[in-house]
Order: C-alpha cells, then structure tokens, then sequence
C-alpha cells in the first residue's frame, strides 16, 4: 500500500534513515532506523512475556531463540504482504519503487493510483488477501507438524494468529488503510465519480482515526494500561494525517485531469552560465528571487540544470570552488516533456523519478520548465478564481 508515503523524506532517489536489504521481483527492500523499534518489542514481548507465561517449562534460550525466530518470520509476513500489492502494481504496469519496513510494518511505494476502480480493488484485497494465505500456511505447520514438536508448534501457533489479525486491521475501511481503499474501489465502481469515492472514503478514515484515538486515551484512563493506550492513539493520530494527506493529494490529481502541459508550463526560464560558481548562484540568484530552478548554458547552448535540491546536495563549504556544471544534470540525463502531455501524466512522471521539475521541449529545443510547484500554483489559482 502506498500508505505512509510521506512519511520518508526522499534524497537522490533513496529514503532516508533507513538501509537496503536487497531486491525482490526488481524491488529493492529498505529496513527504515524505526523497525528496529517495533522488532525488538515484539521479539522482547515474545521472549520474555508471551513463550515463558505459555510454556514455563522451556529454558530461556529456547525462549529468546523462538522469540527471535517467530519475530523475523513476522516481518517476512509483512514482506510478502506488500509484495502481494506489488505485484498486482506491477502487473497493471504501475512502478513500484520500493518496500520498505517501518514501526508501523511495511509500505510498498507504488508510484501511482490504479486508473480504474477495479483494479485498484485487485490491489488493495491483494495484501490481506496474502496475510490470509501466510495464515493457512502456518496454521496448516501447526496442525500437522507442530503436534511433534512444541516450539514449532508454539511458533506457528502465534503466527497464523497474528496474520490474521495484520489482514483484518488492513480490511478496516479507513482510508488510506487496504479496506479503504477496497471501500473506495467499490463506491467508484457503483457511482462513478472517483472525486465523491475519495472523499467518502477519507471521511471514513478520518472517523476510524478518531476512534483510535478516543479509545486509545480511553483504555489508559480507565484501565491504567498506558502503553497500550498511547501506541493505539498514536497509531490513531498518525492514520489521521495519512487520510488527510492521502485525501488532498488524491484531489490534487483530480483537479489537473484534463489539463496539459501548455496550461501548466512555466516559459520564464532563467539561464545562467555553467561557469558560475554555487556561492554566486546562491547569493546572486536564488536568495534575491526565491527561484529553485535554472537553466545552465555555454555559449548560448543548453548544458543541464540546476536546482536548489542539486545545491543543497554539494557541502556549503565548497560552493565558492565548485562550478554550476559540476552539480547541475547534464542535459543528456534530463527527462523532458511535450506541451500536450498530461499534467497528471507528468506529475506520476515527478513521482516515479522523484524530481521536481521537467523540461518541456518543442521542435528540439527547450521552451519552459514544469515543476510542481507550477502545478500547485496553477490548482491554488483556480481555486481562488473559484473557477
């Protein structure tokens, strides 16, 4: 699910606090610095709390050895979980640019939202769909071989439990949740209008969140249990932001359909020498007029560009020795636009390359710049127009 999207703060195509594992189906894998939270609290609670009160004849090695095992075979759980989405994301010939697992399990990045709403009904049942499958697996290990040996017997046990339990959470239907997004699929499909279907279905994630958090706030009050209660608001809180953001992005996507790059275009494209160094691009440029953006030349040619992001990327220290050229993107490394593509075509486009800006090109030569700040400049006007 694309879930907490905003939750990772993207540099040069990676996310940050967090390190790769590795690939699956071409998707690489990120371990985020906040899993390891949740991992140990599930591997101390297994170990110390759950194995011991179940089985108080098992040494402590045989404890902490099943929590550890039963913990990393949860969070593989999750894995196969968002790659379930993945895959119908992939076979819809939508990117998927990453999977990665966070305090709150995992989030497969998918670049964009499913065109049709039955397609994005496929999607979104994929993963609890999955979880369900991981369960039959590990209830069927619990019946037939756990019977002969107790901690396989015990691991399973807990495991097709907690599956469970991970499919019916995501079947709740609070947007941007799975059973959200399957409850907005389903009131696309019957009324049409995707627009109402988001909306409806954010409202209802919003409520979920609310409950969240009421009873959250409730269970540690009434019941002194103020962990439990505190992890259930923030879960609350945190689903509220995501519906809200998910919301107004989906919206955002709504209100550039029908638009092309010739509404949204920015033709004032300033160009600067390639021999300039950051220090003056930044002293001279970018503070005066507050742009982030500019074309690079030599000679009157097209070289690359530069952005306040390429800048930033280079240490301050040596912005006063280090040219435009040597931090711009060369013009061979540009993706570029044409004047009747789809704003919602180069906003997925912004997304899947994780860029925020896009050359627009005619008969060869660069005419403009679209960037997203133009296209939300653009939304923010017609809304002001009321128009």
């Amino acid at each position: 699910m694309n879930l907490f999207k905003n939750f990772f703060q993207q540099q040069e195509g990676k996310i940050s606090n967090a390190f790769r594992l590795g690939k699956i189906m071409g998707i690489p894998i990120y371990l985020h610095l906040s899993w390891f939270v949740i991992f140990a609290l599930v591997m101390v609670s297994l170990s110390l709390q759950f194995f011991p009160r179940a089985y108080p004849h098992w040494d402590r090695s045989l404890t902490w050895t099943a929590g550890v095992i039963t913990s990393i075979l949860f969070f593989a759980s999750v894995v196969f979980h968002e790659l379930a989405h993945s895959w119908f994301s992939l076979r819809q010939g939508i990117p998927v640019k990453s999977i990665t697992l966070f305090i709150f399990g995992g989030v497969a990045r998918i670049s964009r939202e499913s065109p049709k709403p039955l397609q994005e009904l496929a999607m979104s049942s994929a993963g609890p769909l999955s979880s369900l499958v991981i369960a039959g697996v590990f209830a069927g290990i619990r019946w037939t071989i756990g019977p002969m040996n107790e901690p396989i017997l015990a691991v399973s046990s807990w495991l097709w439990r907690i599956n469970v339990a991970l499919a019916v959470f995501n079947l709740i239907p609070g947007f941007p949740l799975d059973g959200g997004r399957v409850l907005r699929s389903i009131l696309w499909k019957a009324s049409g209008n995707y627009k109402s279907a988001t909306r409806w279905a954010s409202w209802v994630g919003q409520g979920v969140a609310y409950a969240f958090i009421v009873f959250g706030i409730g269970l540690a009050v009434i019941t002194g249990d103020w962990f439990s209660g505190i992890w259930l608001a923030f879960i609350g809180w945190f689903l509220e932001n995501a519906a809200s953001t998910s919301y107004h992005q989906s919206m955002l996507r709504e209100a550039l359909r029908g638009l092309t790059v010739r509404d949204v275009i920015t033709r004032d494209c300033v160009t600067l020498p390639k021999d300039l160094t950051l220090k003056q691009v930044a002293q001279e440029h970018i503070l005066p007029t507050g742009r982030s953006c500019f074309l690079a030349t030599d000679g009157g040619h097209l070289t690359g560009i530069i952005t306040l992001r390429d800048i930033k990327a280079i240490p301050q220290a040596q912005w006063g020795n280090t040219k435009l050229d040597q931090a711009m993107t060369p013009i061979d490394k540009l993706r570029t636009s044409r004047l009747e593509e789809s704003a919602v075509e180069v906003l997925d486009r912004l997304d899947e390359e994780e860029i925020n800006q896009m050359p627009v090109v005619e008969n060869g030569n660069i005419i403009g710049i679209v960037t997203r700040d133009s296209l939300l400049r653009y939304i923010r006007t017609r809304t002001e127009l009321g128009i």
